[in-house]
């Protein structure tokens, strides 16, 4: 099982502690529980930061899903930069793969965090209020945004897109820490091919077509 690289700041020291505790408890007879759940505790992190590796499509005609989760939400919404655009956001729970994917190849031609609040992702607020990093891409379907989006106990939101430079369908885009949420803003000019309610894999689950 391949692990997501943010996450060895968290499992290696556990690691290390589950492995002394066990020692104690196998030594000295300290109480079974500390290891147990120290253990069960790594075992969580093991499977939250796993990071398998998927490649992307090569149609250069498609929107791919950014993150593994569910869809919570379509509607058509007025952006603030793009106008009248179509709106797909993704809830990832603590059991879903938290790497972003690039859903198209493009040109970041802006990258804004903000600071906000830490409502439940799954709360359609979280969107404007909450802490994200929104990341904008100039790509052949047009002008999309990915916004990566804290939530209730998400508190660290790692993103590696840098303005100007040009990434891959595909490519590693950013790492949300825990329970978080996705949002797609697309050109209305996407044909949609997901539904609300639905799972969606990153880097395989087509979100969208185009000409």
């Amino acid at each position: 099982m391949r692990l997501a690289p943010e996450g060895r700041i968290i499992i290696l020291p556990l690691f290390f502690i589950t492995v002394i505790l066990i020692w104690l408890w196998a030594k000295m007879e300290i109480p079974i529980y500390a290891p147990t759940v120290l253990g069960a505790i790594l075992l969580f992190c093991l499977n939250f930061f796993r990071d398998p590796l998927r490649i992307a499509p090569e149609n250069e005609h498609l929107i791919i899903a950014p993150a593994d989760g569910k869809i919570v939400k379509i509607e058509t919404i007025t952006d603030h930069e793009l106008g009248e655009s179509q709106l797909v956001s993704i809830f990832l729970n603590v059991f879903n793969v938290h790497a972003n994917r690039m859903p198209i190849k493009g040109r970041f031609s802006d990258v804004k965090y903000e600071k906000g609040k830490f409502l439940i992702a799954f709360d359609h607020k979280a969107s404007d209020e909450n802490e994200r990093t929104e990341i904008t891409i100039l790509s052949k379907a047009g002008t999309v945004k990915v916004k990566q989006i804290a939530g209730l106990i998400a508190r660290r939101i790692i993103c590696y897109a840098k303005h100007g430079e040009t990434m891959e369908m595909g490519g590693r885009l950013g790492f949300i820490r825990f329970g978080s949420r996705t949002d797609l803003i697309l050109p209305n000019t996407i044909n949609l091919a997901v539904e609300l309610g639905q799972k969606v894999v990153g880097n395989r689950t087509i979100i969208g077509t185009f000409q």
